[in-house]
């Protein structure tokens, strides 16, 4: 593969998001959790949850503050590496930024302040609106991310003005409940739920190991274990649902994840494993399970999930049906107003295809000048890389299913083995933690790797999206970018590892005594029960 200007820019991109996500997640997560144990608080006036929800609120904080430094760099790439592609799409893809900006992260930086200085000055319902209101706008803010990041995959209430030589938006209300967007805006906040869980089940289980703080860690296991299990059955269920909507808006992107090469009859199988070979077009060694693709992808027995080969032969189409749309544009930009209704019209006819002869600029300036070869080379372009799509998404399927087994676990023996945990499974709680993590990362990877060759999927290619900048210029600020967030890592996991050995500092005092009196309480309702019983 030819390493070019637009490859180090899509590298860049990919680092900073890549940085960034690893903040995202625990953000979405922590908010929910710390507000549910300050709604416990609330409600049983038990000094334990408020200290557990300012523990795990410190860390939230440490959390939030670092990914809103790695998050504000990420949109000023937008016009400085990836300029064609804001001044193509930008009134669409703006919008859905401008209102994250002004609906969720004013929302939640306003009021993060509110949580963390108002526990002497706020009465506990208006601290506790104060945390549901911080995990509101940290979530609404994923919202209006999700829904810029489903347009691009699934480009539907805009239309290409040859006026303006630019998309504009048509419809704001099919933006906004874009079925792409709305399944991953679910998925991927179901997904930070999940990895929260694990992250606060680590700590208290690495607690319960050393026998510290254990009033905390247990009922903090109790929590993340219910929290999790729900979340982690969403994740997976609503994960169908992303398959199901790619079955009809990003039919190349399931197959190469599938990496099924030939349309099967339906209902198509899964490929449990394979080895995909992308040269010989076959998946070596494939373990199949019938009928799973078929009712995954289509929830049906007979329809027909198309194959790769069959999606290039449609691409080729959609290329000569775009060079019409590309030839009569090309009237329209000259003619201007007085341009002849019949180009107008033929235009109408084929615009749908004109990101399909942009596939072309590859290769040549003028796509009506194109050969044979080059056509048929742009339509194999719409292939994506399959092998990192096949593995990725199956390591990221097993992971789910092994969040679902844990949760699982530590809810039963939580809920029926008064809170008392085998040391393995605790060992196995810490060294789970990096695992949503790997999950996430390989989610994104499977969402926009299977998205290539596009930047908008059947609109804009990737390779005419970016700036006219120098292989130089892209690889300092690369290395710029990877230093400072490098550093930025650094300070977070060495203020979230300083703040989980030191463990919760605040209302100490208050909170010994109330665990002593429980304590007391409840050995007297014990001894009590005891002395009531009748003598043998």
């Amino acid at each position: 593969m030819e390493f070019g200007i637009v490859e180090l820019s899509r590298l860049q991109f990919a680092v900073t998001v890549m940085y960034h996500f690893l903040f995202v997640p625990l953000t979405l997560g922590l908010s929910i959790l710390v507000a549910i144990m300050e709604t416990v608080y609330v409600m049983t006036n038990r000094p334990i949850w408020r200290q557990m929800t300012k523990f795990w609120g410190m860390l939230f904080g440490i959390n939030f503050a670092l990914g809103v430094a790695t998050g504000i760099t990420m949109e000023f790439q937008f016009g400085m590496n990836w300029s064609y592609f804001s001044q193509y799409v930008g009134d669409i893809f703006g919008a859905p930024l401008a209102m994250e900006g002004l609906m969720a992260f004013f929302l939640e930086a306003t009021f993060v302040g509110l949580f963390f200085f108002g526990w002497d000055k706020l009465s506990k319902v208006a601290h506790l609106t104060v945390a549901w209101l911080v995990a509101i706008g940290s979530n609404f803010s994923a919202l209006w991310i999700l829904i810029a990041n489903g347009w691009m995959q699934n480009p539907v209430g805009a239309a290409f003005n040859p006026m303006t030589m630019r998309m504009e938006m048509t419809d704001f209300f099919a933006v906004l409940f874009n079925e792409v967007a709305q399944a991953k805006f679910v998925h991927t906040v179901s997904a930070g739920y999940v990895t929260a869980s694990v992250f606060v089940l680590g700590v208290s289980a690495w607690y319960l190991l050393r026998g510290r703080h254990v009033e905390l860690a247990r009922r903090s296991i109790t929590v993340a274990a219910a929290f999790g299990l729900a979340s982690a059955f969403s994740v997976v269920l609503l994960g169908d649902e992303s398959g199901y909507n790619a079955s009809h808006s990003q039919k190349m992107k399931l197959a190469a994840i599938e990496s099924m090469w030939e349309t099967e009859p339906a209902p198509a199988s899964f490929n449990l494993f394979g080895i995909p070979d992308q040269t010989a077009r076959e998946t070596h060694y494939a373990i199949k399970i019938p009928w799973a693709m078929g009712l995954i992808g289509t929830r049906s027995l007979d329809t027909v999930i198309p194959g790769i080969n069959d999606l290039v032969a449609e691409a080729e189409t959609r290329v000569r049906s775009g060079i019409i749309a590309y030839d009569a544009l090309l009237h329209i930009r000259e003619a201007r107003e007085a341009s002849d209704p019949a180009i107008m019209a033929t235009f109408e006819d084929h615009s749908a295809d004109l990101g399909f002869a942009m596939l072309l600029k590859k290769y040549v300036d003028d796509p009506r000048t194109a050969t044979e070869e080059q056509i048929k080379a742009a339509s194999n372009d719409t292939v994506p890389t399959v092998w990192p799509l096949f593995w990725a998404f199956r390591f990221m399927v097993a992971l789910g299913f092994g969040f679902i087994a844990t949760m699982s676990y530590f809810f039963y023996r939580a809920s029926f083995r008064g809170m008392r945990f085998p040391r393995w499974s605790l060992h196995l709680a810490v060294w789970m933690i990096p695992a949503p993590w790997i999950a996430a990362e390989l989610g994104w990877i499977v969402a926009e790797f299977g998205r290539q060759p596009w930047t908008v999927d059947g609109v804009l290619p990737t390779a005419l999206s970016v700036s006219a900048l120098s292989m130089t210029e892209v690889a300092m600020t690369l290395a710029g970018f990877v230093i400072f967030y490098t550093i930025l890592f650094i300070i977070e996991m060495g203020l979230m590892l300083k703040y989980i050995r030191k463990g919760p500092f605040q209302d100490v005092e208050e909170t010994e005594a109330w665990n002593i009196r429980h304590h007391d309480r409840l050995a007297g309702r014990r001894n009590a029960d005891a002395i009531a019983q009748p003598a043998e």
